[in-house]
């Protein structure tokens, strides 16, 4: 199988997360791709319109299931995010990196999210959840920009309702029917409890919010090198061979997206690279 060729699936499900999020599940028509890893991505591909990278965030643990969370945000997400159950859509990978849960292992974990940043951090939660007893803590900090723009909310009040996951949300704004907290994601980390000293954080969200919550992290005595991102900009190919996602002498596809900030955190600070 050749890394550059889609293959064809079949929409199985398809289910709507908010006005422009969808999150589907793929079968494939023939040959299947490889199992995935947390954190690792496939290039989706609309016949006649393109393809797009996007994060895998299937429940890994229960099955090996295809299933991605799409925002339509262009012509070709709002081509894949229009189909319908039983449609074609293409699909190649297993691509990147994967997020370290194995070595996170008899740790607190920290899951940080913005956004649409919670789905490729969905398949942790719920490896998390699968081995507890392999774990310390599980604090899930989630941010919005409004409670109509979060994701999976049956889960998160599933997850909200057990003794053994600390979760909190917080939105950027509100009306008054919401009852929860207002305010960045990062206001969400001093109220957490965990041990800085043995404790993984794994981050996905926009850059600039990827840097906020890394300060907060460090400053509660988290190290650099316990905090994991996902830089998911500008990727292209998958391969390393257009040059789109290139950060200096990283390829996020290639080399990431998952990274230790300790590695990155360098890189996030030059303007414009």
């Amino acid at each position: 199988m050749s890394a550059t060729v889609p293959l064809s699936h079949r929409v199985a499900g398809k289910r709507q997360e908010t006005h422009d999020t969808w999150t589907l599940t793929l079968e494939p028509a023939d040959e299947g791709l490889p199992t995935f890893a947390p954190g690792q991505f496939a290039m989706l591909y609309s016949f006649g319109t393109g393809e797009v990278p996007i994060s895998i965030s299937s429940n890994l643990a229960e099955d090996a299931a295809l299933r991605h969370t799409v925002r339509a945000v262009g012509a070709v997400t709002e081509a894949i995010c229009s189909l319908e159950e039983g449609e074609a859509i293409g699909a190649r990978g297993p691509f990147g990196s994967a997020w370290p849960v194995l070595e996170a292992e008899g740790r607190d974990v920290i899951v940080v999210a913005g956004g649409i940043g919670l789905a490729p951090l969905r398949p942790v939660i719920y490896h998390v959840l699968a081995h507890r007893e392999r774990y310390g803590r599980l604090v899930v900090a989630y941010g919005g920009r409004a409670p109509s723009e979060l994701l999976y909310v049956d889960e998160l009040a599933e997850w909200r309702g057990r003794f053994d996951v600390d979760l909190d949300v917080a939105v950027d704004t509100a009306g008054p029917d919401w009852r929860g907290r207002v305010g960045v994601v990062t206001t969400l980390i001093p109220r957490a409890e965990f041990d800085p000293g043995n404790a993984v954080a794994f981050v996905c969200g926009p850059e600039v919010m990827i840097r906020f919550v890394a300060a907060e992290l460090t400053a509660a005595g988290m190290t650099s090198d316990s905090i994991h991102v996902s830089l998911e900009r500008s990727m292209k190919c998958a391969v390393g061979h257009c040059g789109h996602c290139q950060l200096r002498e990283l390829f996020i596809c290639k080399d990431g997206p998952v990274f230790r900030y300790a590695r990155v955190e360098p890189l996030m600070r030059v303007r414009a690279l």
